[in-house]
């Protein structure tokens, strides 16, 4: 039987169709054997998304994702792994023990109102462009109104365009006439999949499709680069490090066919990945996350190559933030990828054991001393993750 696991769901708490509760009971519809939480700047989520994971018996990790600041690294100048910002990566800290929840919450709180600044800039700058369609966005009421924010969660740029979404279905309706103004008033190439979409006013997903549309044209139109609520990785090491948390670098990859839709085909870190991983390995990073479907099994195979070398774990994740999303990856099934399943009840395991005791992460100084190498400790934590079993 084909095991799927899925660590990198993203949730209303940042944006997902999907609230931590309906997250957990969707991703236990879908087959999946377990699932993580991974809202961006926030982990306000998390402890609903523990609780649904306990009254359905269902295995769950936490985590929080957020973009960091590399222009003081070796990286400076690069594009790393955001599609819209030089010297900026996604990072991702796994595994979060449940009594350091507070903690992490505190930390990113401060980024979360900055970030809030930054959000309201970019709704006026886009309403300049948008002025011309007779559509202007209010950010209180469009904007923040369908998120959190105002219970701990995160605003982003998805929010920003699907208000921007939503307006122009109330002005247009959905279906060929939408379309065609999508197409020929904004000027937006559409792929014939998405033409296809829009055209269609009973698609269900039709909302996220235009946003996905939208996304992967407007964006550069309007976004403002992101500086005082990145933090630089050697704060997020030292986070990571103090609540007993795993640290990953999120691999993208030269992107072809995106698979939300909404990214552009662009490259990215594949062309100096040997300098990326000293510099995680310098750093303090423990490990790297990727989604197996993003990328060509050439790409991935030399990441978990590099992983080895550098005594990285591998963590694996398909970000959910749309209803047309699958919520298991079928690239999990292939043999290349199966201790990526190891990985996840490991991950489990550790965040179990963490919860209960600090000195039992994974990379705790006792831990470490008791199982040296990254296998012996991903076996053991494996059989906690399965068994609860010390």
């Amino acid at each position: 039987m084909t095991q799927f696991v899925n660590n990198h769901i993203h949730t209303t708490y940042s944006f997902s169709p999907y609230s931590p509760t309906e997250a957990v009971v969707q991703a236990k519809k879908a087959g999946l054997l377990s699932a993580g939480i991974m809202d961006h700047d926030s982990i306000a989520g998390a402890r609903e998304f523990i609780e649904a994971g306990i009254k359905n018996n269902f295995p769950t990790t936490i985590g929080v994702e957020c973009r960091s600041d590399f222009s003081k690294t070796a990286l400076a100048g690069k594009l790393i792994n955001h599609p819209d910002q030089h010297s900026c990566a996604y990072v991702a800290i796994h595994g979060i023990p449940h009594t350091q929840i507070s903690t992490v919450e505190a930390f990113f709180k401060p980024y979360i109102e900055i970030r809030v600044k930054r959000n309201k800039l970019m709704v006026e700058k886009l309403n300049e462009k948008t002025k011309e369609y007779g559509i202007k966005l209010d950010y209180s009421t469009d904007v923040e109104s369908i998120s959190e924010y105002k219970n701990g969660g995160s605003v982003t740029e998805r929010h920003i365009l699907y208000a921007l979404a939503l307006k122009l279905i109330s002005k247009l309706g959905k279906g060929s006439n939408l379309r065609k103004f999508v197409a020929e008033t904004m000027k937006i190439a559409l792929s014939p999949k998405a033409a296809e979409y829009l055209d269609d006013s009973a698609n269900p997903h039709y909302s996220y499709d235009l946003l996905g549309v939208l996304k992967a044209d407007m964006v550069a139109s309007f976004y403002i680069p992101a500086k005082e609520e990145c933090p630089p990785p050697e704060k997020l090491v030292e986070l990571a490090n103090a609540t007993g948390s795993i640290l990953a670098y999120a691999y993208l990859g030269d992107v072809g066919d995106s698979v939300t839709g909404d990214k552009k085909t662009q490259t990215f870190e594949d062309s100096y990945l040997d300098l990326l991983f000293s510099e995680l390995k310098r750093l303090g990073f423990r490990a790297v996350t990727y989604m197996p479907s993003r990328n060509t099994i050439p790409q991935l195979l030399r990441i978990q190559k590099l992983c080895a070398e550098n005594e990285l774990l591998e963590i694996s994740g398909e970000d959910i933030n749309s209803s047309r999303q699958s919520f298991i990856c079928q690239a999990l099934a292939k043999p290349e990828f199966s201790h990526l399943i190891d990985m996840t009840w490991a991950l489990i395991g550790h965040e179990k054991a963490a919860t209960e005791d600090m000195n039992n992460a994974f990379f705790s100084a006792e831990t470490i001393s008791r199982f040296p190498s990254l296998k012996e400790r991903i076996e053991y934590f494996k059989r906690i993750g399965k068994n609860n079993d010390k």
